[in-house]
């Protein structure tokens, strides 16, 4: 072979050589306190991104990714095996497909019992996808909000819209979810949606590589960091399931809990999450002023009573509700909602039969979780007590 055809043969492998995006290999480790929750490896070349993970949140689930992107950070395509080994032998393995084109997501779920499919509508929106514990997702929000703010010329504090469609079981059969993500000053993004309470904050750097992520701010006190060569996954989720076998699952994050009484004939329930203050400010921070409150953490509290009651003074018939709250600096009203068994972000006002004013006070010794409790006072009258951290909000209960 002649040499300059040689040369000419060298000179084009090497410029193709140098038009292939190199590959980059990562992790991510998340704590809450001294518990690891979750570990991903990731590998990301190009706009496509895989990803092996772990986490407990609080079952074991292990996980294998492959996500496509378009070029504005926004997911063009997603596959996700799934892995549950706690869940019975036929649904343990599941496959999640997710294609988004034009102001459309098509998805697929699929598991031994079948296949699923919905379509959801995006409004144009940029598209993500959520998984609670999986940070190589998370990057995303903030890479693909860095690529808006660069383009827009946002100034600092101006939200970016997203929508992001559910992976998890327990959140699919819900439509796609809001999402903002707010670029702030020295590299720092704040992050909110319809299944986090409170607000997230993250630090990237000008790539828009997710850095830390704190979950200070939300009742998911998580604390992650990048890792700067991809860990060992499978050795950890091999023992985090030998684990869950042994012993059972997780402690959930914020733990689920039931309150029963009675005053007089009438019987009360209340079923409401139950989130630790782990050294955070509650009230202006995790609860924000002037903002309805979940009043506890995921599903919304659930409000039951056999009898007609007034709380605070407000008339409630008897039946199923679901309590919120509102905090101001000076005060709380408390809102008894007539839709159950929602999501707590899923607040609709349209629901309320009313709202009220209850008293404010502090608690004699901080309350690590949040509790709410029915105090019997006598046969026609009681409290219904929200207490947590420093705060204790108090409703006076009185048979009709």
């Amino acid at each position: 072979m002649p040499k300059t055809t040689c040369l000419f043969i060298f000179a084009i492998v090497l410029l193709t050589s140098c038009n292939v995006p190199k590959a980059e290999q990562y992790g991510f480790l998340t704590m809450l306190g001294t518990d690891t929750i979750s570990l991903e490896s990731v590998t990301r070349k190009g706009n496509t991104l895989t990803s092996d993970e772990v986490d407990r949140f609080p079952e074991v689930r292990i996980r294998h990714a492959v996500v496509d992107l378009n070029e504005n950070g926004s997911i063009r395509h997603f596959e996700m095996n799934i892995n549950t080994p706690a869940e019975p032998s036929g649904q343990r393995d599941r496959k999640v497909v997710a294609d988004i084109t034009g102001n459309k997501v098509h998805l697929s779920k699929t598991d031994s019992t079948g296949t699923v499919n919905r379509d959801f509508t995006t409004g144009g929106n940029i598209v993500v996808a959520h998984v609670p514990q999986m940070y190589g997702l998370y990057e995303l929000y903030f890479a693909a909000a860095l690529k808006k703010v660069m383009a827009s010329k946002l100034a600092p504090g101006n939200p970016v819209q997203m929508q992001q469609f559910y992976v998890d079981r327990e959140f699919d059969h819900f439509p796609l979810g809001d999402v903002q993500v707010t670029p702030l000053n020295g590299g720092r993004m704040e992050i909110t949606h319809d299944w986090l309470a409170g607000t997230g904050l993250a630090t990237i750097d000008s790539a828009g590589n997710l850095l830390e992520y704190s979950g200070t701010r939300t009742t998911y006190d998580v604390r992650v960091k990048r890792l700067a060569s991809p860990p060992d996954v499978k050795t950890v989720a091999d023992r985090f399931a030998a684990t869950e076998t042994a012993g059972g699952r997780v402690r959930s994050l914020s733990v689920r809990d039931t309150v029963r009484a009675q005053i007089g004939n009438a019987t009360f329930t209340v079923d409401y999450g139950r989130p630790l203050v782990r050294g955070r400010t509650l009230l202006g921070d995790v609860i924000p002023y002037d903002r309805v409150w979940r009043t506890g953490a995921n599903a919304a509290t659930q409000f039951i009573i056999s009898a007609p009651i007034k709380l605070a003074g407000m008339a409630v018939p008897a039946g199923a509700y679901t309590l919120f709250t509102a905090p101001h600096t000076g005060g709380v009203d408390l809102i008894v909602n007539k839709q159950t068994k929602e999501w707590g972000t899923d607040y609709n006002p349209t629901f309320n039969l009313g709202s009220v004013s209850v008293t404010s006070g502090v608690n004699s010794s901080p309350v690590e979780e949040f509790t709410i409790s029915i105090i019997t006072g006598d046969n026609r009258h009681g409290e219904l007590v929200l207490a947590w951290g420093s705060f204790k909000w108090t409703a006076s209960i009185e048979l009709q």
